[in-house]
């Protein structure tokens, strides 16, 4: 087995050239993020540029390793340790697979330190990942903890409204235990909680920008539009989801067969980000909430914590992420609400969705983020200033204009000169009527062509769909 073939077993690995037996935390720590997380491989006599240096004296590398993971390592974890023999020289690797006694803690210098995986790293877990490994430990989750909430003090009209709407059956009350929603002493649990109508749990929330630009600080006005959701998680999901539409825009043209529609973002992947986002965030992360940022080149969605097998997901390949769930209570209720399937494919189905939109091309492909505490899915908007695309807006603008009479082009070409400019002067600019004036305007109002923000005195009209 060569090299390559032996480190392409390992989902995680670390590589150390020898066994430094003086300084056993410098390794103990990968055992100790192996156990507490999903596993991994530690190999001996490996350097960091996969050189083949070998272990002199493997018998008794064995025997240290063996003693001190006995020794330092609390509780101990199961390891599986092998000899190979690669271009005639010995090295060691020390399999250790994922606990379920979380957390395992290193034993040195008087205190006991668990370790996490972070991308290639070994780290110290912090206090959220150390409340995640004390329930993991327990064979539980945070959604599924019982709260101090009683269950007949809250609704839940919103879940079973969106439960009846999809499977043509009205919730009954022994189906909220059933579901995880309820415990048998008639408190919420962490689920329950979070999809009451009026959620008890305030950093539950959804804020949602439409910035004037490009970041959060450009233009005359930083925001255009901005709104913050509480309540239930389907009161989020829904909201969200309104007003992403709201803010942005869908153009289309007439084929000889059919309307082609060219939308800002795919409709789908906004929902399964969405719903990603919602029930696969880190709810032990108090005091933060999911952003919906809209700029005028792109969307972005923010969840709270990264990937919680704590790798980064843009060094995945997409199509190979397992599902694991950080929620598994809420994920089971969306998935029988049909809002995501058991399967885990939400990100294929973001990508999926937008390659099957007209105007989509390949630089234009989702952009999935994560660090150890956070998530961002970027969608670009597919109709900002597209590449490769000018024969395309050419005709999207030409299909567009057709749409207008001359008038109502006049008017936009001066709104495109000056956003700022009022209505007199409109007026006075084309010699046209006052109430011919305002008919026009209302027609591109309403044909999705120019929106007011601000004030009658202060505000500007913006251009959706530019004619230029």
């Amino acid at each position: 087995m060569g090299i390559e073939e032996l480190l392409g077993e390992a989902t995680e690995y670390d590589k150390k050239i020898s066994l430094e037996v003086k300084r056993p935390k410098s390794w103990l720590k990968s055992v100790s993020a192996f156990a507490n997380g999903i596993g991994g491989i530690l190999f001996f006599g490996i350097a960091d540029d996969d050189n083949i240096v070998g272990l002199s004296d493997i018998q008794k590398a064995s025997e240290v390793i063996s003693e001190q993971v006995k020794a330092r390592m609390d509780p101990i974890p199961d390891v599986i340790m092998k000899i190979h023999k690669i271009e005639g020289k010995n090295i060691l690797s020390l399999q250790v697979p994922a606990g379920d006694e979380t957390p395992y803690y290193y034993v040195g210098d008087g205190n006991h330190t668990a370790f996490v995986r972070i991308g290639n790293e070994s780290v110290t877990a912090n206090a959220v990942d150390l409340k995640r490994l004390v329930l993991r430990g327990k064979n539980k989750s945070f959604d599924s903890l019982a709260t101090e909430y009683r269950f007949r003090d809250y609704s839940f009209s919103k879940l079973r409204a969106a439960y009846h709407q999809k499977t043509n059956r009205s919730m009954e009350e022994n189906d909220f235990e059933s579901f995880g929603i309820v415990d048998k002493n008639g408190y919420l649990t962490n689920a329950g909680a979070l999809l009451a109508d009026e959620s008890p749990i305030r950093y539950s929330r959804v804020f949602c920008t439409r910035w004037n630009g490009l970041d959060k600080a450009s233009g005359m006005m930083e925001a255009l539009d901005d709104s913050e959701y509480s309540g239930s998680l389907i009161i989020l999901l829904e909201e969200g989801v309104n007003f992403v539409k709201r803010n942005s825009k869908k153009m289309w043209k007439k084929d000889k067969n059919a309307r082609i529609e060219f939308p800002d973002y795919a409709e789908r992947s906004v929902f399964e980000g969405l719903v990603n986002s919602l029930v696969h965030r880190d709810y032990l992360n108090y005091g933060s909430e999911v952003h919906i940022d809209i700029f005028d080149d792109r969307l972005e969605i923010y969840s709270p914590g990264g990937m919680f097998d704590g790798s980064f997901i843009q060094e995945r390949d997409i199509e190979q992420v397992p599902s694991v769930r950080r929620n598994p209570v809420i994920a089971d209720i969306f998935s029988r609400l049909n809002y995501m399937e058991r399967r885990g494919s939400g990100f294929k189905k973001i990508r999926q969705a937008y390659a099957t939109e007209a105007n989509y091309s390949k630089e234009k492909a989702p952009k999935f983020f994560s660090n150890r505490t956070e998530f961002i899915l970027t969608l670009l908007n597919l109709n900002y200033k597209m590449a490769n695309g000018e024969a395309l807006n050419e005709a999207l603008n030409e299909a567009l204009n057709e749409a207008l009479n001359e008038s109502e082009k006049m008017i936009l070409n001066l709104l495109i000169e000056n956003p700022k400019i009022t209505q007199s002067e409109i007026i006075s600019r084309l010699n046209m009527p006052r109430s011919k004036v305002q008919r026009s305007m209302k027609s591109l109002v309403e044909k999705d062509r120019i929106q007011r923000y601000g004030s009658k005195k202060s505000g500007y009209w913006k251009i959706l769909q530019d004619n230029n």
